[in-house]
């Protein structure tokens, strides 16, 4: 899609900087960050605008109950364990999932990868401890390095160009991967039929299984495969991240040369998080100005009337598709507040996709020390938020998740039953704990049937 590469500062979302800001570093060397925007704004997109439309069109489904979106990946991105592995991992869990969801749902399922971007992450306080040495809170490898010493916790612009780099690779392997066979339904089931025999809980997943069996079976039979139809052998995955580095997102932002609106080219979808939603700050400010499909985390605390100014700032127009509203409010917290939000936003008629992060708030530090998530608790928060949906009449239309394609030890049970003394085995992540390529399979079967009753005509 063309791109105007020239986009003048004067062209881009740049009035978020007279507004105040939260989650945002600051850079010792003003000049040097400038010059590392500069180069910014002179690089090629990393996404583009048509692929951000055909986002908006799928998620406009989603709105209206005629389709699924399933995000997921990584908690933050790293430099140091960067690798066309890793990338594989998780994009083959992320098609795992979708396959299982696809037939539970009976519609198709949007695939929107935590990648290529998910570099920056928000803290909740300035300093952290580490080896009785207070640090600057470690705010992601865009920004500065992990490593426990003062110098390293400097924010250094030059990070940025790093990230993009990266994002620029992750993008061209997943592109690949997408095209290139490895989304083969017949290749994905096969993998689902692996994880389902070597499960401890097989019995519970085997039936589907065999019915998805059947079903590519009978349509082999009536002559659509692999070589006859495109959408067997490929998928489309697009990218996300929270938009926190307004610097990045600004640098990165480009018009289309098009329609003359101004798109995200750092991702297909960006959303907001719960700490940095304020109506009168600069990510908000930053949020109205681009095209792209946006979300924004909702946690408990929010009141129904900030959640519809906060809807009315972010789609003025009402477009289907536009904003994706994340709960994420923790197991058994979310029955008390989220059908006073349904309501509220009903009554408006607001179009909106609602979508369950049931990670962020079952946090909790085990008794060895980790910080991790509880299987049980992550499942019903999901649970719950479908029988939310289906006693308020309304689509639950997504799930949002911290996990991995690999086999890490970071959120404890699931049919493994991985226990506290197992943390350390493969604690692997940078911020905060993921369920592994198992956890989440497992999940997608368990949720499978909640799915299956949601309602598609009963949303705005």
């Amino acid at each position: 899609m063309p791109i105007d590469a020239s986009n003048s500062s004067d062209a881009l979302p740049s009035s978020w900087r007279e507004f105040p800001i939260k989650q945002q570093p600051v850079y010792p060397d003003y000049d040097a960050l400038q010059r590392v925007e500069q180069r910014l704004r002179a690089l090629p997109p990393l996404v583009f605008a048509q692929e951000i439309r055909d986002l908006k069109k799928n998620l406009a489904q989603v709105a209206a109950g005629e389709g699924f979106l399933l995000q997921g990946g990584d908690c933050a991105e790293s430099f140091a364990e960067f690798s066309a592995n890793k990338i594989r991992d998780t994009f083959k869990v992320l098609l795992q999932m979708a396959i299982v969801l696809t037939f539970a749902g009976r519609r198709p399922v949007t695939k929107i990868a935590r990648t290529a971007g998910q570099f920056a992450k928000p803290r909740s306080a300035e300093f952290e401890e580490i080896d009785g040495v207070s640090l600057p809170s470690f705010r992601g490898d865009i920004i500065h390095a992990s490593d426990a010493d003062p110098a390293a916790r400097v924010p250094d612009p030059e990070r940025m160009l790093l990230a993009y780099h990266q994002s620029a690779s992750t993008l061209n392997l997943l592109r690949a991967f997408a095209q290139g066979g490895l989304a083969d339904l017949h290749q994905v089931h096969r993998w689902n039929l692996s994880f389902v025999e070597a499960s401890p809980s097989k019995e519970r997943y085997r039936k589907m299984s065999k019915r998805i069996e059947d079903a590519l079976a009978f349509m082999e039979v009536c002559g659509i495969t692999s070589q006859t139809a495109p959408s067997i052998r490929e998928t489309q995955l697009f990218t996300s991240h929270e938009a926190l580095l307004l610097n990045y997102e600004e640098a990165l932002s480009r018009i289309d040369s098009f329609t003359g609106k101004c798109y995200n080219c750092s991702a297909h979808f960006v959303w907001i998080g719960e700490r940095t939603r304020q109506l009168d700050h600069a990510h908000v400010e930053f949020f109205r100005q681009i095209e792209n499909p946006v979300g924004v985390k909702i946690g408990p605390s929010i009141r129904a009337d900030d959640l519809l100014r906060l809807i009315e700032a972010l789609n003025p127009d009402n477009e289907a598709g536009r904003l994706t509203l994340i709960t994420r409010m923790g197991a058994d917290k979310l029955p008390e507040t989220l059908p006073g939000l349904i309501r509220a936003v009903q009554k408006q008629g607001y179009n909106v996709v609602w979508s369950s992060d049931p990670m962020h708030a079952n946090t909790f530090k085990s008794s060895s020390g980790f910080k991790t998530r509880q299987f049980d608790d992550i499942l019903r928060e999901l649970q719950q938020f479908f029988a939310v949906h289906q006693a308020e009449g309304t689509y639950p239309g997504g799930i949002h998740l911290e996990m991995t394609g690999e086999h890490v030890t970071e959120c404890t049970g699931g049919a493994y039953a991985i226990t506290d003394s197992d943390l350390a085995t493969r604690y692997l992540t940078s911020c905060d704990p993921r369920l592994n390529a198992d956890q989440v399979l497992e999940l997608a079967y368990l949720i499978a049937d909640a799915l299956k009753h949601a309602e598609p005509h009963s949303t705005a």
